[in-house]
């Protein structure tokens, strides 16, 4: 019935199993739990990530009357404010938001695991996420494949020097269902179609599974490090070819976040999405002094389905979007 959980009960409780293992991992290694807004005036300029805003008014009589703000669709902004001030290995479970993202792995509100350590490179920050996907999944140690190993392996193309017009070819001579509004000169999204059609289904099928470096265009709020090519120093996290976790060794230059954001704004606009505020206090927190870090964000519902052997959110969530 209509009122009832999607999940068993069952679900519910390894849910909540898997939360106490989650916090006495962290605590084991002296990790500070903490907790920032939800609710705020900045928020994560994506190309792809598409924010809900809520209107705080003042008056109740005209609630569609006030100051906009942004449910987060991560806490990255606020802890790295706390690193700025002086926290060194900081983590939080929390609720977090993102429009347009409904499926069988996505639901609008979920809740994310989120933490930072500072000192870390990207080899102490994947050594890390190796460590909790083990830990929480009871599996064999974590292995490794770089982005352009990867879609050597899986696609045939070097994805950092390919061109545009070869990774068409090679959509189309594994006979990739190419959507009709892909734009034919955005090389990102062609890689991203074939990262999503023929490397993520392979990755993690045994046991967890890092996929480390990918191209500078993809940096997000990750370092570029000058590779020939240049990389970005982002990693993620697959189980049975589900993205699990996102991790990068954090950008500290407020600059390079300011122009990222403008350009990430231009293509928002190119797609159609409205601008995001460019503005924010992790700016100021950045040009005050970010430390050195590696952060990571795991979808915890996802680690859920994967540990309970369910096919969807749904099975491990008391109540998603359908019966919010």
């Amino acid at each position: 019935m209509d009122f009832e959980p999607s999940a068993s009960f069952e679900a519910l409780k390894l849910r909540s199993t898997l939360v106490r293992r989650l916090r006495a991992f962290f605590d084991s290694r002296d990790f500070l739990e903490v907790e920032t807004p939800i609710l705020s005036a900045d928020t994560v300029v994506d190309r792809h990530l598409d924010p809900l805003s809520v209107t705080l008014f003042d008056d109740p009589q005209t609630p569609d009357a006030g100051r906009r703000m942004w449910l987060q669709t991560s806490p990255e902004f606020a802890m790295k404010r706390l690193l700025a001030a002086g926290a060194e290995r900081i983590y939080q479970v929390t609720r977090a938001f993102r429009g347009a993202e409904s499926g069988a792995h996505h639901n609008p509100e979920f809740t994310m695991v989120e933490w930072y350590r500072v000192g870390d490179s990207m080899e102490a920050g994947m050594a890390l996420l190796g460590e909790l996907a083990c830990e929480m999944l009871n599996s064999d140690r974590a292995s490794r494949i770089s982005y352009g190993e990867a879609f050597r392996r899986f696609v045939k193309v070097d994805p950092h020097v390919t061109t545009v017009s070869e990774l068409a070819s090679a959509a189309k001579s594994h006979a990739v269902a190419i959507p009709s509004d892909l734009p034919e000169d955005d090389r990102d999204e062609w890689l991203n179609l074939l990262l999503a059609t023929l490397v993520e289904p392979n990755l993690g099928l045994e046991r967890p599974e890092i996929l480390y470096d990918y191209p500078a265009s993809q940096a997000a709020l990750a370092q570029v490090r000058n590779d020939e090519p240049p990389v970005a120093e982002r990693f993620e996290l697959y189980v049975r070819g589900i993205e699990l976790a996102n991790g990068y060794h954090e950008l500290l230059d407020a600059e390079v976040l300011r122009e990222r954001n403008r350009q990430n704004n231009r293509l928002r606009q190119a797609d159609g999405k409205s601008k995001l505020p460019e503005d924010s206090r992790l700016l100021a927190a950045m040009e005050h002094g970010l430390p050195g870090c590696v952060g990571v964000a795991l979808g915890f519902d996802r680690l859920v389905m994967i540990a309970a052997g369910a096919s969807s959110l749904s099975e491990v969530m008391a109540f998603p979007i359908d019966r919010a």
